[in-house]
C-alpha cells in the first residue's frame, strides 16, 4: 500500500511532526513493503508555523517585537520554500496567552508586533506571507500592525494615536508609508470565520468579552470599529463594512485587507496550496491517515481532517482519522470520505494519562487499524 500520513497536532501532547514520525516508524516496522509519505499539516490555526516549517525543511526566525501590552517580547515566525514564503501566527506577537487575565483590556492591547513580524519577513525577501489570525488579544482592527508597517495613523490634531481600542476611537486619518514594496507581496490570511467588522455579529460583540471587555467597553469598541471603517474608506478607498471575516482577530482581518490588500481565505485552502496536497493525492495513494486532538461539530467547519478527507475522496482515496477524543455522531461524517474515526485511548484513563502516553497510544492504534486494513486489501 501507499499511505499518505497528514495529521494536525494533538494540542499540548503530540505535534503533527511527531505524529508523522511515530506513524512512519510503526508502518515501516510492521509492513515494510508499504510506502509511507508524511506531511505535518495544520488548518491555519495554532501549530501552523511549526507544521509547515518542520514539514518543508524551513527555518524559524526570532526577533524582538512589541507585545500586546506594549512591552518587548521575542516573536517567532517561519520561512519556507527557500525564503519565498513566510508563515506567521499573529498569536506569537499579539496573542491572548501573552496577556495575564488581570491585564486583559482590548482598549490597550495592540497588533504592533504582528506588523513587525510581517515587515521583517518582507525585508528578508518573502514574496508571499501567510498569516494565521487566531487567538488574538486585540480589538484594534490591525491599527498597530499598520503603524509598524509605516502607516501614519493620526488623530484630529495630527498626533499619532495610542495603541489599542483607544487609538481606534481617536483615529481621524491614515496615510500609507513612502515605501510601498509591500504592494507586490501576496498576503494570505487564514480566516475560517465570516464575522463582519462591526455590529451585533462583529468583532467587539462576539469576541471582545473574552479579551477583557465589559458591556460598556464592547459598545465603545464597536463604535470605534465603525469609525475605523469610515476612515479607511476615505483615506484608502477600501470598503470593509461587510467584508466576510473582517471581524476576525478583533478586526485584524479587515486591517490586513485594507492596508495590504490581503486575501482572506479558509485556512485549509492556504495549506493545501502551499504544500501541494493535490499533487500528492494524485500520486497513486491508497489510503490517507490524518489526526486531530478532538473531533467535534467544529470539525465540520473547515477543520483539517474533514477537509483533507473530502479532497482525498475526490481522488477515490479513503481516509482514516485518529483522535484524542470524538464528540460527534459518526453519521455526520457521511459523504466526507472518512471510513473510520478512532480515539487512541485503549481503556479508561484521564486526559492527562492519554496525553502523557500519546506516542504509544498512536502506535498501538495504528497497528490495530492497519492490521485490519491489510487483511482486506
Amino acid at each position: 500500500m501507499k499511505i499518505l500520513v497528514g495529521p494536525d497536532s494533538f494540542k499540548d501532547s503530540l505535534s503533527a511532526s511527531e505524529f508523522c514520525k511515530v506513524a512512519k516508524q510503526t508502518i515501516q516496522s510492521y509492513w515494510p513493503d508499504d510506502t509511507v509519505i508524511t506531511i505535518p499539516l495544520a488548518d491555519g490555526g495554532e501549530g501552523t508555523v511549526d507544521a509547515l516549517v518542520e514539514g518543508t525543511s524551513g527555518e524559524f526566525i526570532e526577533l524582538p517585537v512589541i507585545g500586546p501590552l506594549g512591552e518587548t517580547i521575542i516573536g517567532r515566525y517561519g520561512m519556507i520554500q527557500n525564503g519565498h514564503t513566510a508563515v506567521i501566527e499573529m498569536a506569537a506577537a499579539s496573542g491572548l496567552p501573552l496577556v495575564p487575565i488581570s491585564k486583559r483590556n482590548p482598549m490597550k492591547t495592540t497588533t504592533y508586533g504582528t506588523g513587525q513580524l510581517i515587515m521583517d519577513a518582507i525585508s528578508k525577501g518573502a514574496k508571499k506571507v501567510i498569516v494565521g489570525i487566531g487567538g488574538s488579544a486585540t480589538n484594534d482592527a490591525g491599527l498597530g500592525m499598520m503603524q509598524a508597517l509605516g502607516f501614519k495613523c493620526l488623530d484630529s490634531d495630527g498626533n499619532d494615536i495610542p495603541y489599542g481600542g483607544e487609538g481606534l476611537k481617536k483615529l481621524a486619518s491614515i496615510a500609507p508609508p513612502m515605501d510601498t514594496s509591500y504592494e507586490s507581496i501576496d498576503i494570505q490570511v487564514a480566516c475560517d470565520v465570516n464575522n463582519p467588522l462591526f455590529g451585533r455579529n462583529g468583532a467587539a460583540y462576539i469576541y471582545a468579552k473574552q479579551k477583557g471587555a465589559d458591556e460598556v467597553m464592547i459598545v465603545e469598541l464597536d463604535n470605534a470599529l465603525k469609525n475605523f471603517s469610515t476612515v479607511v474608506s476615505n483615506a484608502l478607498g477600501k470598503s470593509i463594512d461587510t467584508l466576510p471575516g473582517g471581524g476576525a482577530a478583533g478586526g485584524l482581518g479587515a486591517g490586513l485587507y485594507a492596508a495590504l490588500g490581503a486575501r482572506l481565505m479558509p485556512g485549509f485552502e492556504i495549506i493545501r496550496e502551499t504544500v501541494g496536497l493535490d499533487a500528492m493525492l494524485k500520486d497513486d495513494i491508497d489510503l490517507v491517515i490524518t489526526a486531530e486532538g478532538q473531533m467535534n461539530h467544529q470539525s465540520m467547519n473547515g477543520k483539517l481532517p474533514v477537509e483533507l478527507a473530502k479532497l482525498a475522496q475526490k481522488n477515490g482515496i479513503r481516509t482514516i482519522v485518529l483522535v484524542g477524543s470524538r464528540d460527534i455522531d459518526i453519521s455526520e461524517l457521511d459523504n466526507t470520505g472518512i471510513i473510520g474515526v478512532f480515539p487512541i485511548a485503549d481503556g479508561p484513563m484521564t486526559l492527562g494519562e492519554s496525553m502523557a502516553n500519546s506516542k504509544k497510544l498512536v502506535k498501538d492504534s495504528l497497528i490495530h487499524i492497519l492490521s485490519l486494513v491489510h487483511a482486506y486489501n
